[in-house]
């Protein structure tokens, strides 16, 4: 890498302190953020696939990825209020090890993520408008929305559109809306005594024992609680965060963990097993059956309003993420480019939106794309558990958050654990990540190469 760009990152590095971010963002916001990041397509969208691995216990899956959640965001809160800067897993990657190329693995880990969740969200719009409408349409009609999608999604993103806390505030209460409107359908069912509840706790459903329907339902339940993990790049702009981050984090952990225990109960005493797990509508088919004067134009409208958010927040997260690896030299110069007029990254934005389409063409199902994503960032919080052990012995001149060693171990042992092929998973998870991974390492050699020639 050329000295004229080793001194251009060192000179970012000590920028005046009129040049940070501004702290603007308090208990609430921050709340607020966790939970709308939180919650969405997981939910929405991989219920009744979750449903098909472990039967009635739909709820299990649900609360184990809970739990193995809470212990990384242990590690992720004592990094955070560690070092409380906006660059997350790829700066304790590279605190920790100190390896460019693994840095640059875990930042295009992260990357690749936003990409199949944009992916997710968008199979999971196509058929939520499909379905909430009526209408009957083929695989590739359903295709061609996503896509649509996903284009209207890259127009937003180039014209600069800022996330501004209004529109996060009112696209969180949407899905949180949604979610209530389950609840209260499952509250009127189970009062008119018409909902078979005793399905959630029939724990003999599956004849080969629990365990390994239950690991496997973990690995589609993971992408439900990812999210958190974004609010670390909120930490530059959060007043106080050492103090406030942890009641954040864990606070709206817990309210997404308990709408999604509850929802899923609701669901599987309400709609038989193979109808649930049939398309990837499956809350749309709650309302139908418990409440079927209620417009599915409505629910499909909110449903689609919830994971397009998603879509929304992941495709702008990859995109700023492509551009800041070029902007470091580790991705070649070109995805670095910015428009003029806009003040946006579109070489970046043009090539995550092209990546997301291919995987909507050619890989599609709800289910591979929702599960490449929680195998990548497994991989990523495997790494930032063993990160927070290494990093223990590296002081800091102001209190932190400090998570307890065994936690760390326990999380970075269950991350590593779920990413395994013994979990049943689907073998294309794996070509999907390798794929996405494979392409970031090529266009890494590439820029190695050219840094190498021009030196």
């Amino acid at each position: 890498m050329s000295t004229d760009h080793m001194n251009r990152t060192d000179a970012e590095a000590e920028a005046p302190q009129d040049e940070k971010l501004k702290r603007a963002i308090g208990p609430g916001l921050l709340l607020l953020f966790i939970v709308g990041d939180v919650l969405g397509t997981g939910i929405y969208a991989l219920t009744g696939k979750v449903a098909e691995e472990v039967g009635g216990i739909v709820w299990l899956p649900f609360l184990v990825a809970f739990v193995v959640a809470a212990m990384t965001a242990c590690s992720y809160l004592e990094l955070v209020t560690k070092y409380p800067r906006a660059a997350g897993a790829a700066l304790y990657a590279e605190k920790a090890f100190g390896i460019h190329f693994v840095t640059f693995l875990v930042a295009f880990a992260v990357m690749s993520s936003g990409l199949t969740s944009s992916s997710t969200a968008a199979r999971a719009f196509a058929e939520n408008f499909s379905t909430g409408f009526g209408l009957e349409l083929g695989a590739w009609a359903v295709t061609l929305i996503g896509l649509a999608f996903v284009g209207v999604i890259a127009l937003i993103n180039l014209r600069g559109v800022g996330e501004s806390v209004m529109v996060n505030a009112v696209f969180t209460c949407i899905e949180l809306t949604g979610l209530i409107i389950i609840v209260a359908i499952g509250l009127m069912v189970f009062g008119a005594g018409e909902a078979d509840i005793g399905k959630a706790f029939d724990f003999s459903q599956s004849e080969g024992g629990i365990f390994w329907p239950v690991i496997a339902g973990t690995t589609l339940a993971f992408f439900a609680m990812v999210g958190f993990e974004d609010s670390v790049n909120m930490a530059e702009e959060t007043k106080e965060p050492s103090r406030i981050f942890p009641k954040m984090l864990f606070t709206g952990l817990a309210i997404a963990a308990v709408l999604y225990l509850v929802v899923s109960i609701v669901a599987i005493s309400i709609v038989p097993i193979d109808e649930l797990a049939e398309g990837d509508t499956p809350l749309l088919k709650v309302v139908a059956a418990g409440a079927p004067g209620f417009p599915p134009w409505i629910f499909g409208l909110i449903t689609m309003i919830a994971v397009g958010n998603s879509a929304l927040i992941n495709l702008l997260m990859a995109s700023r993420l492509v551009y800041g690896m070029s902007q470091e030299g580790v991705l070649p110069s070109v995805l670095g480019k910015v428009n003029r007029s806009r003040q946006t990254p579109v070489t970046a934005i043009l090539f995550t939106t092209l990546l997301a389409a291919g995987l909507i063409t050619f890989v599609g199902a709800v289910p591979e794309l929702g599960g490449t994503t929680a195998l990548l960032l497994l991989g990523v919080f495997t790494i930032v558990n063993i990160a927070v052990l290494v990093l223990k012995r590296d002081r800091v001149d102001h209190d932190h958050f400090r998570t307890p060693v065994w936690v760390a171990v326990a999380g970075a042992a269950t991350c590593a654990f779920l990413v395994g092929p013994w979990t049943g998973r689907d073998p294309a998870q794996y070509t999907i990540a390798a794929v996405l991974i494979g392409l970031g390492v090529v266009l890494w050699l590439i820029t190695r190469l050219w840094w190498m020639r021009r030196d």
